[in-house]
């Protein structure tokens, strides 16, 4: 299963400036928090819970939440995605990979997801 997301960085700069810290703790943890140094970081892992939640099939709501959803990085700062053990179960996946890129003031993301 394969789900892609596109986010406008200044969308997510905006919402940054408007509420601060408690729009980042909308949609990402602390640990994630952490991670974030500037608006297309943010803007990044929005994309990648999107298109994590499109590849499911189901959208963020009450089946995946944002939470549900956990964005890290290796030691060479490649994104990582990991889904609750809810998510895990009730979707049976197997495996799951990211990729989040920044452009022209967008960022984008494309996650493939594989069932057992």
């Amino acid at each position: 299963m394969i789900g892609i997301d596109i986010t406008s960085i200044a969308r997510i700069e905006k919402m940054m400036d408007k509420f601060e810290r408690k729009a980042l703790e909308r949609f990402l943890s602390e640990d994630e928090i952490l991670l974030v140094r500037s608006p297309s970081t943010a803007a990044g892992f929005w994309a990648a819970k999107e298109a994590t939640s499109k590849a499911l099939g189901c959208g963020i709501g009450k089946t995946c939440g944002f939470h549900d959803i956990i964005i890290s990085k290796t030691k060479k700062n490649a994104p990582k995605i990991k889904l609750s053990k809810k998510v895990m179960k009730k979707f049976d996946i197997k495996a799951i990979s990211v990729s989040i890129t920044h452009d022209g003031g967008f960022a984008a993301s494309v996650v493939h997801i594989e069932k057992n």
